[in-house]
Formats: C-alpha cells, sequence, structure tokens
C-alpha cells in the first residue's frame, strides 16, 4: 500500500523561501504521476503543481508559476516542492498526491493515494 509523508512546512514571512518534500513508499515511485495539492482554512483543496513519471513534463497553477518548482527524484523515491517569493495568499495545507497513470493532467479525483499534509504559513 502507497504511503506518502509531507516534510518541510513552518511558519515564514513574506518573500521567504520554502522547500516541502513527500516521502513515497510501499510501490514502485517512477510508475507513478505525482503532484501538489493545497487547501486554505474555508477553502477549497486547489491543485498546486504536477510532475510526470520521469521528470521531464510539470505543470502548474497560475498563482505560482515561476515561483514554485516541482522536482523528483526516482533514486530516493521523493518529491519536492521548491516555493519561492511566498505570499500570504500561499498559506494552506500542502498535500502530495500520487497516481499510477501518465502525464500531468488532471485535478484531485484523479489521485488515488494522498499524504496527511504539511501546514505552511505565510505571516508578517
Amino acid at each position: 500500500q502507497v504511503q506518502l509523508v509531507e516534510s518541510g512546512g513552518e511558519s515564514v514571512q513574506p518573500g521567504n523561501s520554502l522547500r516541502l518534500s513527500c516521502k513515497f513508499s510501499g510501490g514502485t515511485f517512477i510508475m507513478y504521476k505525482m503532484a501538489w495539492f493545497r487547501q486554505a482554512p474555508g477553502r477549497e483543496r486547489e491543485f498546486v503543481a504536477a510532475i510526470n513519471r520521469i521528470g521531464s513534463i510539470t505543470n502548474y497553477a497560475d498563482s505560482v508559476k515561476d515561483r514554485f518548482t516541482i522536482s523528483r527524484d526516482n533514486v530516493k523515491n521523493t518529491l519536492y516542492l521548491q516555493m519561492d517569493n511566498l505570499k500570504p495568499e500561499d498559506t494552506g495545507v500542502y498535500s502530495c498526491a500520487a497516481t499510477p497513470a501518465q502525464g500531468t493532467a488532471g485535478g484531485p479525483e484523479s489521485y488515488g493515494d494522498w499524504g496527511q499534509g504539511t501546514q505552511v504559513t505565510v505571516s508578517s
């Protein structure tokens, strides 16, 4: 059974950077496309970024494009999200998700395995 464990969430000031990690176990990591989603209080879960199996194709929400970078290490079975120039509106619980499929398209309903999430708070 696939397990996903996120880490790296913190409280930071606007303009700072954070790197989130998601450790994958219980399956063959390279067979899964991966994504990050986030959920702010009182709001629905929203897509942040996705990456294909081999890391050659990425996809971002417009709100994070040019500030966030998704990547993966298929040797360490780990997914990353580098977040630069953080803004207060980036605050939320960030969760990684996995599904044994190709490409990067699809909303949260496309993903069958989820981590518990890690809290990111951006505030001055």
